[in-house]
């Protein structure tokens, strides 16, 4: 617990950083591009988000878990890079038809396509879910926490450039892609240093003959990832296609501020898999015991929102942006993800990924489906709605297996005594 806490006070670092730059860039890009421009730059970023969040592989958390095998972590490291590569090559594909397809059900001017279609390249360039992965796996945290700060600070700087000398849709892209490339080689540099990077490695074949287990648990992941991570993208893109681009714009403005509780429920989760794939006697303890602690720190975080939200927003985005109820809305969304990050944590690494994944994509499948009679009852208060019940339905989900499966191994570890 010494170490888990310690790790999780590296990443807590690195998103209090984060979290105080991108105050800084939010307030620049919305009170710059106005409510219909910011709605078009949260869509592109979308569109980007959810390409990556579908195509990526998720691969650290497999370096996590057969990396600490006996045969070593390289051979993982050359699976995971692998995958990456695929995962570029089918991203490239899946943002060619997402972009192409936009201007039907999007509502993104023709002339910014382009530019979309160059920030999804440029996000799936920099996958560096690997990278994290060798560095969880040897718990280096600081240094992925040095890392992982140069994505805001370069954002930070490039939302004042475009500010100043360009200020468009455009300017604002080009300093959030220019922010993926940097963070993503200040990734690789830093695992480098930690793991030999061997590209003899790099295989798909590999370690899969030897570890028959392992692209069911590849697969598993990967969908459970790709809904965490690009459901919420997916979110936000049917909100404009219902709402328009100023709907947009305000849903990612509530988002942004109040759902910065699911940025900590990753950073959770980050920290707390690889101590449960090292210590599976105590995984269960010491996830009770994480969403103890969260269930408190959500409560206090929504009464801050609910306390300081309304002037936080007219000072950070200004008077156009009445997001004030949705906000808290997702806060408590927010607050459930918190509570269920170690949970799904412990039944991923307990190899049941794939229970995790059908715990979250029926609750995400519903909320996709009622997204429009949502919007079309309390408008962003009701997407805030569909995001809260999918968020909560998640947890409840993944309790209820955790509990089920507790029970199943007590039956098997414990069978009753015979009668005399």
């Amino acid at each position: 617990m010494k170490r888990l806490f310690g790790n999780i006070g590296w990443l807590l670092g690195g998103r209090g950083f984060n979290a105080v730059l991108s105050l800084v860039y939010l307030a620049l890009a919305t009170r710059t591009l106005g409510l219909a421009g910011f709605g078009h730059f949260a869509l592109i970023v979308a569109l980007g988000q959810t390409v990556t969040g579908l195509a990526n592989f998720q691969t650290w958390q497999f370096v996590v878990r057969w990396g600490a095998e006996d045969t070593g972590p390289q051979r993982a490291v050359g699976f995971a890079m692998a995958l990456d590569l695929l995962s570029i090559g089918l991203g490239t594909v899946l943002a060619a038809g997402l972009v192409w397809s936009a201007q039907f059900w999007l509502p993104l001017p023709t002339e910014l396509l382009p530019l979309a279609f160059g920030f999804c390249v440029i996000s799936l360039l920099s996958i560096r879910t690997t990278p994290v992965g060798i560095m969880r796996l040897h718990f280096v945290y600081g240094r992925e926490t040095a890392a992982d700060a140069v994505q805001p600070a370069i954002r930070a700087m490039g939302a004042i450039l475009a500010a100043l000398y360009m200020p468009s849709v455009a300017g604002f892209i080009l300093a959030w892609a220019a922010a993926e490339v940097a963070v993503a080689a200040a990734m690789w540099f830093a695992a480098s240093r930690v793991e030999r990077i061997d590209p003899r490695q790099i295989s798909l074949t590999k370690l899969p003959r030897e570890n028959p287990g392992a692209w069911r648990f590849v697969w598993a992941t990967n969908f459970s990832g790709s809904l965490n991570v690009g459901g919420k993208q997916v979110m936000l893109l049917l909100v404009g296609a219902i709402g328009g681009d100023t709907l947009a714009g305000g849903f990612r403005v509530a988002a942004q501020l109040g759902q910065a509780l699911v940025q900590l429920a990753q950073t959770v989760s980050k920290a707390i898999y690889p101590e449960l794939v090292h210590a599976r006697e105590t995984a269960h303890a010491i996830a009770r015991r994480m969403a103890n602690i969260a269930l408190i720190a959500g409560f206090i975080a929504v009464l801050v929102a609910i306390m300081v939200g309304r002037p936080a927003l007219a000072l950070i985005a200004g008077p156009e942006f009445r997001v004030y109820w949705p906000m808290v809305i997702l806060a408590i969304a927010g607050a459930f993800e918190l509570v269920g990050a170690s949970l799904e944590s412990l039944l991923v690494s307990a190899g049941k990924a794939h229970v995790a994944f059908f715990c979250r994509a029926v609750p995400t499948l519903l909320a996709f489906l009622l997204l429009e009679t949502s919007i079309g009852w309390m408008g962003l208060k009701g997407a805030g709605f569909a995001v809260l019940g999918s968020s909560a339905l998640s947890v409840v989900g993944f309790w209820v297996a955790i509990i089920s499966l507790s029970q199943i191994r007590i039956t098997v570890e414990e069978p009753p005594a015979r009668p005399r």
